[in-house]
């Protein structure tokens, strides 16, 4: 399938799957009638076999309802369930200081602390989403409140909750750099233009500057306070999918401020992933690399992840329509195909998250602890918008 000539029968691709497949799954299996919010752990058939909810798959998936509502159809039933799963998180989801759990369990008592910042990230996105539809201020201020705590934490997002020993091996991480590229632009219209401005540069520079390493020509995961390489099992690692989805963050930004430089430097730090992290055995894309090509501690690092392909795609997409590269249009037909033979579930739902090196499915799961209703309708959204 030539991405050229045939860009309106792939976006119509993406817009069907998206509609007739992939939110209907969530909209049928995931609400919890009984307490409410939405159960994420949903096997091949969309059955619960876990009643935990996860403060993060609960916030993205408001966003998922919202977004989709807003910017596909306005489909009254998708604002019903996001105001359903909103209400639970608004009544369980924090502590006395604002910062959002982990997870909860079925009844929405808590489970695990609010060690993880991106509980909040997914929280702001989500009740930011929520108030474009509804325009309710008490909407806004849970996210624009969210965000503000989510800046205060920035430089110790981990808090009390961090295992590190202080200033032996001080390394700044590459997750929140990343999510405020995009989160940032999602909450322009609460947190206002001035903010966004005065964030927008600080991100850039994190993600292009600090982090990127021009020496190799990829960007890690975790580096030194100064940004300098830490030759260790954290410093020299790579996750692919990380890397190439902050790409297309950087290109939506490259956009917004009219920077054709910024998006050909994000394109190029994609494709020199790309060619370094695809499996040239077995196809796919790895879940992590070494930069230094010695041994891994994640034991998956070989496993293929459905986010990290859809994400690629999108990517693609966007670089492929701002650039015309034919590079990208190649690595699109490769990474689609591999995509849509080896993840998505020929009996119709939700796709697989889980597959082995060889390209087999190694969880039957539909959603989980970490899957939810998130990156494949993102994704799919993203593609069909691009390139209709």
């Amino acid at each position: 399938m030539q991405i050229q000539t045939q860009a309106k029968e792939i976006a119509s691709l993406y817009h069907k799957e998206l509609t007739e497949e992939i939110l209907p799954f969530w909209v049928k299996y995931s609400p919890d009638k009984t307490h409410g919010g939405f159960f994420t752990c949903l096997d091949s058939n969309g059955q619960v076999y876990d009643t935990d909810k996860f403060i993060w798959l609960q916030g993205r998936q408001v966003w998922c309802l919202s977004f989709m509502y807003q910017h596909l159809q306005a489909n009254p039933a998708w604002k019903e369930l996001a105001l359903h799963g909103a209400a639970f998180m608004e009544r369980y989801g924090r502590d006395s200081e604002g910062n959002w759990y982990f997870s909860l369990n079925q009844a929405g008592q808590p489970l695990i602390q609010p060690y993880n910042i991106f509980s909040d990230c997914f929280a702001a996105m989500g009740f930011g989403a929520l108030y474009g539809v509804t325009q309710k201020e008490e909407h806004a201020q849970i996210a624009k409140d969210t965000f503000q705590n989510i800046l205060r934490r920035k430089e110790n997002w981990k808090g009390t909750y961090n295992k590190s020993y202080p200033n032996t091996r001080p390394l700044k991480n590459f997750s929140l750099p990343m999510i405020l590229c995009n989160l940032s632009l999602e909450l322009e219209h609460i947190i206002g233009k001035d903010m966004l401005e005065q964030l927008i540069p600080e991100v850039i520079h994190e993600v292009m500057e600090v982090f990127y390493q021009p020496e190799i020509g990829l960007v890690l995961e975790n580096v030194n306070a100064n940004g300098s390489f830490s030759d260790s099992y954290e410093g020299r690692l790579l996750n692919p999918g990380h890397t190439i989805e902050a790409m297309w963050f950087i290109m939506d930004l490259g956009v917004r401020l009219n920077q054709p430089s910024l998006i050909e430097k994000a394109v190029a730090i994609m494709l020199r992933t790309l060619e370094l992290a695809w499996d040239k055995e077995c196809g796919g894309l790895y879940y992590f690399m070494d930069v230094c090509n010695k041994p891994l501690q994640q034991l998956e690092w070989d496993q293929k992840l459905w986010w990290v392909h859809v994400e690629t795609l999108v990517a693609l997409a966007k670089a492929w329509k701002l650039t015309g590269s034919e590079k990208t249009a190649v690595w699109f037909n490769r990474v689609h195909e591999y995509t849509w033979n080896h993840f998505r579930d020929p009996n119709g739902g939700e796709w697989f998250g889980y597959l082995n090196r060889r390209g087999e499915v190694l969880l039957s799961l539909k959603g989980g602890k970490w899957k939810g209703c998130f990156h494949i309708p993102r994704s799919l959204y993203q593609i069909w918008k691009t390139l209709q």
